[in-house]
């Protein structure tokens, strides 16, 4: 098996795995309230399409794949999806991250077809706040939808809370409360300035080591780990079983050890986050790539990784907007 090393001596074993562009909800750091410059279905990979695109990156060695979107389950059918990915023979770990507005419906199906464990994002316990966050989403959705997922089995459940002055921040410690009742884990998130949406929220950043601190007055917090491709760094709250992780892209980059790449809808191999590096898969799957064409395109688009993003530098470089690419 080859491994997937990229010009900065890193392995890139993990891919998040865009299914839609599209989302349930507007969430005001990530898409725009009236935006409509969806991709159109026809460029959208298929099904088939997307198991050979991850068939090739497990033979080159990728382990972990995250459905993310978008909104993941506003694609049809997307259980079906997970069915045949989780099929593929060297694929060790298969996750998604949703809203959670609509897994009260799919949580069972999720489990059953092969999903392990699930990431949510929450930015708010509060219904009238979080409607104000995500352009009227209910909060009652999502906690149903949480509840569900924990039946399914769905575990570990770790919920993404994007930390934002003036807006959430007197609510971190309901969410450590809430999440130590639930049985789930905590992951604080910085604002990122990934397109207008993004930038326009920079008003919001809050530092995560200033939160750290916050709650340090609360907790005892003691360094801790958990298993996973992501980049947070956790800590555990003394006599409890909760871990809550910081992740830090402006205050704290963690660029040297970046171990994934990103595949939106469309099929474009997004190389970061934070940068406009990618390369069209699509187009060589339609015209009939063989797997060894297609896993020496991705070897390809590889070598075009950069070193690290430039939020600090550059905010204003990357234009897209998140749901573009695929959280």
């Amino acid at each position: 098996m080859t491994a997937l090393i990229d010009p900065f001596q890193r392995r890139i074993d993990y891919v998040r795995l865009s299914v839609t562009d599209r989302c349930n909800m507007r969430c005001f750091y990530c898409m725009p309230q009236g935006f409509k410059g969806f991709e159109t279905p026809k460029n959208w990979l298929t099904f088939d399409e997307i198991e050979r695109v991850i068939a090739a990156f497990v033979d080159l060695g990728v382990s972990r794949i995250r459905l993310t979107g978008g909104e993941p389950l506003v694609r049809k059918n997307v259980d079906q999806l997970v069915h045949q990915l989780a099929s593929i023979k060297g694929l060790d770990d298969l996750s998604m991250s949703t809203n959670a507005s609509l897994l009260s419906k799919y949580a069972q199906s999720l489990s059953q077809a092969g999903v392990s464990r699930i990431n949510v994002s929450l930015d708010s316990l509060q219904a009238a706040q979080f409607a104000k966050i995500t352009h009227n989403g209910k909060l009652s959705e999502v906690l149903a939808g949480l509840d569900a997922a924990k039946a399914a089995g769905l575990a570990p459940i770790k919920i993404n809370m994007v930390a934002m002055k003036g807006i959430n921040e007197y609510e971190y410690i309901d969410m450590v409360e809430y999440c130590i009742k639930m049985g789930f884990t905590l992951r604080f998130i910085e604002v990122m300035p990934i397109g207008g949406t993004g930038r326009n929220a920079a008003n919001q950043y809050h530092d995560l080591n200033l939160v750290r601190q916050q709650l340090s007055q609360h907790y005892d917090l003691i360094p801790s780990v958990m298993a996973g491709g992501g980049p947070a760094r956790y800590y555990k709250i003394n006599n409890t079983n909760l871990n809550i992780g910081f992740i830090t892209p402006i205050s704290q980059h963690f660029c040297e050890t970046c171990n994934r790449v990103r595949l939106s809808v469309d099929g474009t191999l997004h190389l970061c986050l934070g940068q406009e590096h990618s390369l069209s898969l699509r187009p060589h799957l339609r015209a009939g790539i063989s797997d060894d064409g297609l896993k020496n395109k991705i070897i390809e688009a590889i070598a075009l990784k950069p070193e690290r993003h430039e939020f600090k530098e550059k905010p204003e470089q990357v234009i897209r907007i998140m749901s573009m690419t695929g959280g």
